[in-house]
């Protein structure tokens, strides 16, 4: 992995901050590229946490070593600097040592956009409602269902590398109209290679939540909105508690779908619950005949212009003023969208 020194990189303004990290974008200097910045949360620094972060950030610069680099959606990692304090460059007192990861900037929207922006009453379910759930327009060449065939690729990408890649729901997906291409912002929460991840009571997880989240997230049993508001809010947002409890929730959501969509999705929801895919291949297979079924239904609806109509109205929040903060111009992304 490159190392690199901050002073390549012209500091720009707040991108986002967690738990575990901080992120800000810049300008590298030697390419006049965006990039974004990550460095542990300097509150979690500043009282010295920071070590599972930094030890994180080991096992995230492993994984793309060994797969990430390989794989298109994944950002490119440009470099990570030693361990330093670097108080002087972001203008602040941690007064602690820490590395700082540069990645190239995703481009594009994120498909769940950040809760806050709700106060201002931004529409932030709109890349997960027009693009993942509800795309009756896309780009030339971006094929059926993009979204989804882009992460089950970059899943297999990881499997063969030994990993399973999780936490992809959609705030952690970027998405480019224009292209119909995803990116990956987040590629840490990893099981593979010694590391056994858990939360509360889900206990061991493996490559069976990421196909919970698919199922979660990236297909529903509704039809598209028929107005635009229907847009607006996020998809199934309420956190994950179990698997099991997931998939009985997600059962009894498709036991109301018809047109041979209820058959498809109980065996696939019940082969997640059993833990019983043994490739990712197999489980795409089986979400793809899913998402074949809703075209089918789709196209068959009784108000399509009305559906459509909707969908536009909907795709031309885009234009407004907040989506600006993003690697995305809404001129060149919806140009081939509108109508």
């Amino acid at each position: 992995m490159n190392t690199v020194t901050l002073d390549r990189f012209e500091l720009g303004g707040p991108l986002g901050s967690g738990a575990d990290y901080d992120v800000r974008a810049a300008v590298d200097r030697e390419t006049g590229r965006p990039v974004v910045l990550k460095r542990p949360s300097p509150q979690t620094a500043r009282r010295q946490m920071h070590g599972p972060v930094e030890e994180r950030t080991t096992r995230i610069l492993e994984a793309y070593e060994r797969a990430g680099q390989y794989c298109a959606n994944v950002p490119r990692v440009i470099g990570v600097t030693d361990a330093g304090i670097h108080d002087g460059y972001f203008g602040d007192d941690v007064g602690q040592p820490y590395r700082v990861r540069v990645e190239e900037r995703a481009a594009g929207i994120p498909l769940v956009g950040d809760p806050r922006s709700r106060i201002l009453r931004v529409p932030i379910g709109l890349g997960q409602n027009l693009f993942a759930l509800h795309p009756p327009v896309l780009p030339e060449g971006a094929g059926a269902w993009p979204i989804q065939t882009q992460l089950l690729a970059a899943q297999e990408t990881y499997a063969a590398a030994g990993y399973a890649l999780l936490d992809l729901g959609p705030h952690n997906v970027f998405y480019s109209p224009g292209s119909g291409r995803i990116a990956l912002i987040d590629a840490g929460a990893l099981v593979g290679h010694g590391v056994e991840r858990a939360q509360g009571n889900r206990g061991p997880q493996d490559v069976h939540d990421f196909y919970l989240e698919m199922l979660k997230f990236y297909i529903t049993p509704e039809p598209p909105p028929g107005e635009a508001s229907g847009y607006f809010d996020p998809y199934n947002q309420r956190p994950i508690i179990s698997l099991e409890q997931e998939c009985d929730d997600l059962a009894r959501a498709f036991a109301a779908a018809g047109d041979g969509l209820r058959e498809a999705a109980t065996a696939c929801i019940g082969k997640v619950r059993q833990r019983a895919y043994a490739t990712v291949a197999d489980f795409g297979r089986d979400l793809q005949e899913c998402l074949h079924l809703i075209t089918i239904r789709n196209d068959s609806r009784p108000d399509p212009d009305a559906a459509h109509t909707a969908w536009q109205t909907a795709l031309n929040r885009l234009t407004e003023n907040h989506w600006t903060r993003y690697q995305f111009d809404a001129n060149t992304e919806l140009a081939g969208l509108t109508t």
